[in-house]
């Protein structure tokens, strides 16, 4: 398999996925704001800190208003990190590989693509802009369903399960990142009555609400979602999970040798997080650091198996 065939389905798998987490987390915030009372100390401006990108919307828009950062997060075509802008990305490197992965494939996502296309100014408009995130998630979501009912196993879906769990993982742990706010010891009153609200909502942006009662079987508490989130090594969305996900791929691919290691010093990393020792500042320093053995371990994933840029 070339190593430049390798790299594109590593970033198809990463863009699909960013996507997906893109129009989940647009969809859950616009949920969140509407089940917390005007005044409580949330709003749009945490999706941009989210991301990374508060600097680079700032330069663009004086005022971090609902219409502004919904505009910035899903079709700014000039914003590296929006929805359209990763899936633009999905699609050409779907389109350059299309003799490695079903027909169905490239279907799906160039139909999510002109979709998106023919949709741009519906996402100003709040209800049109709920059916068009409900369009996208269903769209990525028959993706993924797709390439593990019709495509082998072998290496080429191995590089795209990578590239979908180190993505998945290092969103987790920004929206962990929005979570620590909670447990800020200076937090009002007022929001302290909506804790409940806020965990469930975090839990829904990752789909692990029901996964949750199911398996802690107490009430919501911020400690517990924060370890479930965490360590959890079922829940196809906590970072042990995608770790053990990028385990499994990586062992079954040639010239492996440095990337398990790195995968493995990660997962010693995140098992070391005591969530209920740690305060906010703390918690916050933590992910960071996650953050960055998230990308440390995706330079090696490049270094190994992708064409070095001359």
């Amino acid at each position: 398999m070339l190593s430049r065939s390798a790299e594109r389905l590593y970033w198809l798998g990463r863009y699909l996925e960013r996507t997906e987490n893109t129009a989940k987390l647009v969809s859950v915030h616009m949920n969140l704001l509407m089940d917390l009372p005007k005044g409580v100390e949330m709003g749009w401006q945490q999706l941009v800190k989210i991301n990374g990108s508060a600097d680079e919307f700032y330069d663009k828009h004086k005022v971090a208003s609902e219409r502004n950062i919904t505009k910035f997060m899903l079709t700014d075509a000039a914003h590296s990190g929006s929805l359209l802008s990763s899936l633009t990305a999905a699609r050409e490197n779907i389109r350059t590989s299309r003799e490695l992965l079903p027909d169905e494939a490239w279907e799906q996502v160039n139909e999510m693509y002109l979709y998106t296309k023919n949709n741009l100014d519906s996402v100003t408009n709040r209800r049109n802009r709920v059916l068009f995130l409900k369009e996208i998630l269903k769209g990525c979501q028959r993706f993924t369903g797709l390439l593990s009912g019709y495509m082998s196993h072998n290496h080429p879906y191995r590089f795209i399960r990578l590239g979908r769990n180190l993505e998945r993982a290092d969103m987790t742990s920004r929206i962990l990142d929005l979570a620590s706010l909670l447990l800020a010891e200076s937090r009002s009153d007022e929001l302290r009555q909506y804790e409940t609200i806020l965990w469930m909502n975090v839990l829904t942006a990752l789909n692990a609400l029901l996964m949750y009662r199911q398996h802690v079987r107490s009430r919501i508490k911020g400690d517990d979602v924060l370890s479930f989130l965490l360590l959890d090594p079922n829940l196809p969305r906590s970072v042990c999970r995608c770790i053990i996900e990028m385990l499994d791929c990586v062992g079954d691919l040639p010239n492996n040798q440095a990337v398990p290691d790195c995968l493995h010093e990660l997962k010693q990393f995140v098992y070391a997080i005591d969530t209920k020792q740690t305060s906010q500042l703390q918690l916050r320093a933590v992910l960071d650091q996650l953050q960055t053995h998230l990308n440390a371990c995706h330079q090696q994933i490049a270094s190994t198996w992708f064409l070095r840029q001359t």
